[in-house]
């Protein structure tokens, strides 16, 4: 019998992940191991529990949440032998999806997978923390932060609420993408760096990127207007977008992007203003897949 640490998040999915937390504590009993759950009354208490158990040697990590669950999960176990599984119940599963998890599966399928044999992933690294699918800046940014205030609707479409309600309000910003080295001044409206294909509930932003290559994908929507924006917007969910004159595209390993005023999100998790570098980082950690 082994011991599997796991990290609820009440929050995700507006509650989802609460409800599902003693189906996957029967799920983990049932398959023959003793679930501990090491979940704190807030956020910075479970980073640290986190933290904790993984310095102790914890063999296995189940995050039951979203997105922002894997991303304060992923700052314990990147350059650890601990083994992340995710059970896929927060708003908007990108980093799931990425895998081919089906974020609809019954909670104890889910479980199950999470306990199951691991694979070696790659991860973004920065001096502001890890991120497992995607680092997003510009109007995607203020769409994140618009999402996180939303109360309704549930699920993927509060991205798509969100984005909505953010248009008339869309600006550009003057930055300087440097791509291993290569500097590229550009007018961008948002910019995406990438480990894995999707973010914001199901938009293939990157489409192209796989986390297993040891490279980032960058993909640039140039200054547009909001009415071209918004038939844009869906060619997103398809990864159509690629072909509009308006975006370009660049892959490296390593990414900064320089300007003062711009806020950087990582999982849909803050990161904080201003400039910042970005490297791939192979082989970062263990996930069950």
């Amino acid at each position: 019998m082994s011991t599997i640490h796991l990290l609820m998040g009440p929050d995700a999915g507006r509650g989802r992940a609460d409800g599902a937390a003693a189906t996957v504590d029967q799920t983990v009993r049932g398959e023959g191991h003793e679930p501990v759950d090491i979940t704190g009354a807030d956020a910075p208490e479970s980073a640290r529990a986190v933290r904790e158990a993984v310095a102790r040697g914890a063999e296995r990590v189940i995050v039951v949440g979203g997105d922002g669950m894997v991303h304060l999960a992923l700052q314990a176990v990147a350059g650890s032998n601990t083994v992340l599984g995710v059970v896929p119940v927060g708003t908007g599963n990108d980093f799931a999806r990425a895998f081919d998890v089906d974020t609809k599966a019954p909670v104890d399928e889910a479980t199950r997978r999470a306990l199951g044999p691991a694979k070696t992933i790659d991860a973004i690294h920065s001096d502001r923390g890890w991120v497992a699918s995607v680092a997003t800046a510009g109007f995607s940014g203020d769409v994140n932060k618009r999402a996180n205030g939303l109360r309704w609707p549930k699920g993927p479409k509060r991205y798509t609420v969100a984005t909505l309600i953010e248009i008339p309000r869309m600006r550009s910003r003057e930055i300087r993408l440097v791509v291993d080295g290569q500097a590229h001044d550009l007018d961008v409206a948002l910019l995406a760096v990438a480990n894995t294909a999707w973010f914001g509930g199901g938009m293939q932003i990157c489409p192209d990127a796989r986390p297993d290559d040891g490279q980032l994908d960058v993909t640039v929507v140039r200054k547009i207007g909001r009415v071209a924006l918004l038939r844009y917007f869906p060619m997103v969910f398809s990864g159509s977008h690629l072909s509009h004159p308006k975006t370009s595209t660049y892959r490296g390993r390593t990414i900064s992007i320089e300007c003062d005023a711009l806020d950087v999100w990582g999982d849909g998790e803050e990161l904080g203003s201003g400039s910042i570098t970005f490297t791939a980082t192979p082989g970062a950690f263990n996930l069950a897949i």
